[in-house]
């Protein structure tokens, strides 16, 4: 299966066989969560996935920001082989093993932050901040009970998690009462300004407003431990903040004593071509939360933060299956092929490139509203109007499906954005076949409701 091969649809999806499949699905599996379209994933490789009646895609999503070395690289599949056939599992929270406390020693290494750190390793992202959160209150020893977090912010579905979580109503409904404490501000979405404002004339009053209208009115900052944050806002839309807009938080955090945590768990492990994005804002957090890309598939979290505040007491906090010695394999790995492959380069590389496509294809498809990203996390919000900016949400659906059933597999994120997240190593070739494609699927929308 090469790239000269794809994308290639054989039979309009879904086929008969995937068919089948998606009949079994809705019969033994609780629906609970959203799939995008029918997709039934038979081999990926690369870049490259093949459903079960052979049609061939193109793959913007990396399993959702998850298989950031692309499917099945060799070298990962053969550091899962060597450890998979000494032993699969002995629970890292009641014994000791190797491939823990070496991917430990590399997390330590590629994390930003001139001072001695620690690690947890857990399954997922919810559970990397759970823990997170549960870190930081303990630092404090329960003194500081509040907890902020962003509008718009996705950071699981766990009852601890889903409380930071804001970017959809369903993922909260049913389930409350949630975690007390955790307070919600606007995050810095310039695009769609919460205040109407304009950047940079705003002067970053989302950041002010924090201070005057938080911290001085009601949520005691001194009670507060950690302000949860996604350097890159994901699910709620690819959103990219201001130049300064975290190194005022930081200031902002300083001044109060309060920890900041980032949240890397879509956007960290290279995707923006530095190894966590908030390194982009040259900003220092006091701890950070790791999953998807970080084993290329195979369940494993991580929280890494500074060493004194990774300080939680013995027997507070452990997870059996966390740091499994397969995925920690795997995650070293994935760490490795990073940095021999040169793949942060590559995303800031094809990332540019995508992006300057995409703003072409704006100076002629009134559908395109906004273009943004850093490397290979990069959004393109769609807008019925420029001027009003009215989501495109129909518009949207019908993109996803006409580029799936043209061979090329995206997803969106937000009110209306496209959310390109393919993996690290994609070419620009590959890219640029998805690219045609998109900018034709996207013509022929922007033309049909024109008329």
């Amino acid at each position: 299966m090469t790239e000269i091969d794809v994308p290639k649809i054989i039979v309009t999806p879904p086929g008969p066989k995937a068919k089948k499949i998606l009949e079994e699905d809705e019969k033994f599996l609780m629906q609970s969560f959203v799939r995008w379209y029918p997709l039934v994933l038979k081999e990926a490789k690369g870049c490259i996935l093949t459903d079960v009646d052979g049609n061939k895609y193109i793959d913007l999503n990396a399993g959702i920001a998850v298989t950031s070395v692309g499917h099945c690289h060799p070298k990962v599949v053969e550091a899962i082989k060597r450890q998979a056939e000494k032993y699969l599992h002995y629970s890292l929270t009641d014994f000791w093993y190797d491939p823990a406390v070496e991917l430990a020693k590399k997390l330590c290494r590629i994390t930003p932050g001139n001072f001695e750190k620690r690690v947890f390793f857990c399954n997922s992202g919810a559970e990397a901040v759970e823990g997170a959160m549960k870190v930081a209150r303990g630092y404090f020893k329960g003194s500081r009970p509040y907890v902020m977090a962003y509008i718009g912010a996705f950071h699981g579905r766990l009852f601890g998690s889903v409380t930071l979580t804001s970017s959809k109503p369903v993922q909260r409904k049913w389930f409350s009462p949630l975690l007390p404490g955790v307070e919600h501000v606007p995050y810095p979405y310039c695009y769609r300004c919460p205040w109407k404002q304009s950047y940079p004339e705003c002067g970053y009053w989302c950041v002010d407003f924090i201070d005057e209208y938080y911290f001085k009115k009601f949520v005691p900052p001194d009670e507060t431990s950690c302000i949860v944050f996604e350097p890159i806002q994901g699910e709620g839309g690819y959103i990219v903040p201001p130049p300064e807009y975290w190194s005022r938080i930081r200031k902002l955090c300083d001044n109060y004593g309060i920890l900041m945590v980032s949240d890397e768990v879509q956007a960290g492990m290279g995707r923006t071509g530095k190894w966590f994005a908030i390194e982009n804002w040259n900003v220092t957090p006091d701890i950070i939360t790791v999953a998807k890309g970080i084993a290329a598939g195979l369940p494993l979290g991580a929280v890494i933060g500074r060493a004194d505040v990774m300080s939680l007491p013995r027997g507070s906090h452990a997870s059996t299956f966390g740091g499994n010695p397969v995925s920690c394999a795997a995650a070293s790995a994935v760490i490795d092929v990073i940095e021999e492959e040169k793949l942060m380069e590559n995303a800031i590389k094809v990332g540019d490139y995508t992006m300057k496509r995409f703003r072409e294809m704006a100076e002629k498809i009134e559908l395109i509203g906004d273009v943004r990203g850093k490397g290979l996390m990069i959004g393109v919000e769609l807008v019925r109007n420029r001027k009003s900016k009215e989501p495109a949400v129909k518009e949207l659906e019908s993109f996803l499906m006409n580029c799936f059933k043209r061979g090329v597999a995206v997803i969106s994120c937000g009110i209306s954005s496209i959310r390109i997240a393919p993996p690290l190593n994609i070419s620009i070739e590959l890219m640029d076949k998805a690219l045609n494609i998109m900018e034709e699927v996207l013509l022929e929308i922007d033309k049909s409701r024109l008329k």
